[in-house]
């Protein structure tokens, strides 16, 4: 059995490079949390907090964000995707419940598909399964153009007026601004590559019903980068799936109502626990 060291902004070697994480809590079945473009994993500290004393938590740095630094690969969902993989396989982790924001859900909903075996549960939040469409992806082109001539600031400041619901803007200055500074911390590099990676991104609409895992789909009310409809969508389309939506809240339902998106979480959770534990007495009715 591997040893395993706990705490926050730990470091560990995989598929050359340094991934950071906070690895929090202590149970059977980690929860995983994986952040959205172009944040880090400090988005889910209220989550952490909330769940550590009941779970294992952890949360990651995506390859290229945060402290997980990386300014010379070619990023892609299917790469970050094999990074998650190997992170799990590196600290002897052989099943978990992945948790993903936006970018983070397409890496989830990408890994279930890639790697079943290693998910117990998914919890999907402010995502969604469609590739882009055309005229998003040129868009997304343009401003890669623009970023790499002159820089990500005028990005960067659109990006985080859109991903909050309006009031928040107003009523929540300290957490707008707390993610703004996530956000200026990435390298031009960072926030291109991984525009090029959320363009090239295939669907995995058509590999919803496949998963037969319990799946949670939480969106905010006011998201309007990957609007409530496309959650409706995942949830009809996915068999074994919990839907819960948050009110006064735009693309981070988690940052903006945190103690509402914690309870779904802990709510969910909990049936994922009493799944488990009516497997095991079946399984021990066989013998």
């Amino acid at each position: 059995m591997k040893t395993v060291t706990q705490g926050r902004d730990l470091s560990i070697p995989i598929n050359y490079f340094n991934l950071s994480y906070d690895d929090l809590g202590e149970g059977d079945l980690p929860i995983i949390f994986l952040h959205g473009f172009p944040f880090d994993k400090s988005m889910w500290q209220e989550q952490l907090e909330a769940l550590a004393p009941s779970y294992r938590v952890i949360a990651c740095d995506i390859r290229g964000f945060g402290k997980s630094r990386d300014e010379v690969t070619s990023f892609s969902i299917d790469l970050f995707s094999i990074d998650l993989a190997r992170f799990m396989n590196a600290l002897g982790i052989k099943k978990a419940i992945i948790c993903g924001l936006s970018m983070g859900g397409y890496i989830a909903l990408n890994f279930q598909k890639k790697y079943p075996e290693l998910v117990e549960a998914l919890i999907l939040c402010d995502t969604q399964c469609i590739s882009d469409p055309k005229d998003v992806k040129e868009g997304r082109l343009l401003e890669i153009n623009d970023i790499e001539e002159n820089g990500p600031a005028k990005f960067n400041e659109k990006f985080i007026r859109k991903v909050f619901y309006e009031d928040s803007l107003t009523q929540k200055k300290e957490v707008v601004e707390e993610l703004k500074k996530v956000v200026d911390a990435n390298s031009t590099h960072i926030i291109a590559e991984g525009l090029r990676a959320l363009s090239a991104r295939t669907e995995t609409c058509s590999s919803l019903s496949d998963i037969p895992v319990p799946t949670l789909i939480i969106c905010g009310r006011e998201d309007q980068v990957t609007p409530l409809a496309q959650s409706e969508f995942m949830h009809r389309a996915t068999e074994n799936s919990y839907f819960r939506v948050i009110d006064k809240a735009g693309h981070v339902s988690n940052l903006e109502q945190p103690e509402i998106f914690n309870q779904h979480l802990k709510d969910f959770l909990a049936k994922v626990t009493d799944m488990e534990e009516e497997n095991r007495v079946q399984e021990r009715s066989w013998f």
